[in-house]
């Protein structure tokens, strides 16, 4: 959980707030319990709606610009994919106080895999795999850019100032955080048309039942472009053992699969350096992802 506000523009969410707003636009369901759920996510705040429903409403007006995303897109791509992904049951607007669009959503049950990590990873990497080429396969002409689509070098900024601060502060090893970086952006570009790409392949937005992966949530990031994005999940979730898996059910060609790593190490560094106080979680799924990538670099040539 997070213990601060993440971001200068972080609205305040309550699930006082969440009720008078279900009461104004959905009275049908006023009658039903509110609860907060427990979450490291960052874009937006989750909360239960009686047995059967979530509230999920965005925590800053940049994350609300998934939610016309998700009510346009998820129940078209929801019947071609091979686990089970949010399905939304209404869209509300500002009032009572909040400004923006929020979402009801059918309950997907189970744990997300920061909380109750996946047993066997062997199947998960084979799961994701396929989820990844079902996503893939949908027609694309129609989609909105992905958040994290296009070329690496578009985050190089973000990266370096990464790089320089937890190198000064002896959390990383600037010199190898840089090399590997430099290797990266050096990789052939995506030539390819675009595809559809979840673009946040992360723990927290995966769900667990009985530690095996039963859902992909959170699609605020959902669009079209490289698909070498949606390879970070194998620096960020799967080992190295389980790695190989996961590429071969994907698909993934030499330069797609050294771009997702240079994704991997790209999300740890700027995860690790922005949330390291606000959402030590993600802070240290983003070391992970820094220290998987970085092994595995030593070990690759490219």
């Amino acid at each position: 959980m997070t213990s601060a506000k993440m971001h200068a523009d972080e609205v305040d969410i309550d699930a006082s707030l969440v009720g008078r707003l279900i009461a104004a636009q959905f009275p049908q369901w006023a009658d039903l319990p509110v609860t907060k759920v427990r979450s490291a996510g960052t874009d937006n705040a989750m909360y239960r709606l009686g047995d059967d429903m979530a509230v999920r409403l965005p925590l800053t007006p940049g994350a609300a610009r998934g939610v016309d995303k998700e009510q346009r897109w998820l129940p078209r791509l929801a019947p071609l994919l091979p686990l089970a992904v949010p399905m939304p049951l209404g869209k509300g607007v500002p009032g009572e106080g909040y400004d923006l669009p929020w979402s009801v959503y059918r309950w997907l049950d189970g744990e997300n895999v920061f909380d109750e990590p996946l047993t066997d990873l062997r199947a998960a990497a084979v799961e994701l795999g396929r989820f990844v080429v079902a996503l893939r396969q949908v027609d694309a002409a129609a989609g909105p850019p992905s958040f994290r689509g296009g070329p690496l070098r578009t985050r190089d900024d973000d990266v370096r100032v990464a790089i320089r601060d937890l190198d000064a502060d002896g959390t990383l090893d600037g010199e190898a955080a840089t090399a590997a970086w430099e290797a990266a952006l050096r990789l052939p570009a995506w030539h390819g048309a675009p595809v559809w790409v979840h673009s946040d392949l992360l723990p927290g937005n995966l769900l667990a039942r009985d530690g095996r992966l039963s859902a992909v949530i959170d699609f605020g990031a959902l669009g079209v472009g490289d698909p070498a994005c949606d390879m970070m999940a194998a620096w960020t979730l799967l080992s190295a053992e389980s790695r190989d898996l996961f590429r071969a059910e994907a698909g993934a060609d030499d330069a797609t699969w050294a771009r997702g790593r240079g994704w991997a190490l790209c999300f740890g560094l700027t995860a690790l350096h922005y949330y390291r106080v606000t959402n030590p979680v993600l802070a240290d799924v983003g070391r992970r992802a820094v220290h998987e990538a970085l092994a595995d670099c030593r070990g690759t040539t490219t």
